[in-house]
């Protein structure tokens, strides 16, 4: 896992725009997962007939991502789902083109009408598992392209249980994961399932990449056993599937 890959300079250089978003996808998958390949991509019928029916275009950066690897399970649909393009659709407020779901369909992801027609716009998401007066959109990232990275990093880790664990942290955890991994540079960005908490940020080590959500939980994934192990002895603790 990661064939001579560097995700922290990959990240760094890489997701300035739409382009440098799509570069990186295609290095991170080569590299984590396997290659993006022709038919990866929803083909452009797909798309113009979800435009006909949405009744207007999608954003030029959905409609990007879409291309590249909307058809790549592993990337857009390990736990959480990026709609397929007939699939997309208006809120019922008529506020937001929603694009992504939660798996058990307690939280969205979406685009301001109001910004649709930018090429990069920004990304919204909103909770329903709370009582109707608290479903209210907030700001998630600040472009498709963006969201799209940190889709692709989550589904990713998602994608295979095989040298995977995951454990409670509390402020001695977070304070060793800061001091014994590398911080990524993804922006801080909000833990939908705790708005008004901490954070989501990633890490990564030697053949492992890790997910801290908000403070208060934390995923890794490994290339090996042996990587998976050295997390465990490095954030000593009470791990979900092995010791700690």
């Amino acid at each position: 896992m990661n064939g001579g890959f560097d995700l922290h300079d990959g990240l760094a250089r890489g997701v300035r725009d739409a382009d440098g978003a799509w570069r990186f996808i295609r290095r991170f998958a080569a590299a984590y997962a396997s290659p993006i390949r022709l038919g990866d991509g929803r083909d452009d019928g797909e798309l113009r007939a979800a435009e006909t029916q949405l009744g207007f275009a999608l954003p030029a950066s959905l409609w990007g991502a879409y291309a590249l690897f909307g058809r790549r399970l592993d990337l857009t649909r390990s736990q959480d789902r990026l709609l397929a393009p007939h699939q997309v659709r208006v809120d019922e407020t008529g506020q937001v083109l929603v694009f992504r779901v939660e798996n058990q369909n307690v939280a969205q992801w979406g685009v301001p009408l109001s910004a649709v027609t930018e090429p990069d716009p920004p990304v919204q998401f909103r909770v329903d598992a709370v009582r109707p007066a608290e479903r209210v959109w907030q700001p998630f990232l600040d472009r498709v392209s963006l969201a799209c990275v940190e889709m692709v990093l989550s589904e990713w880790m998602f994608s295979d249980a095989m040298f995977a664990d995951s454990r409670h942290l509390d402020d001695a955890a977070v304070a060793l994961l800061q001091a014994r991994f590398r911080r990524l540079p993804m922006p801080d960005y909000p833990f939908w399932a705790g708005p008004g908490g901490g954070p989501m940020r990633w890490f990564d080590g030697p053949g492992v990449v890790l997910r801290e959500d908000a403070g208060t939980w934390l995923w890794v994934r490994a290339a090996t056993a042996d990587g998976l192990a050295a997390v465990r002895r490095a954030l000593p603790g009470e791990w979900s599937m092995g010791e700690g």
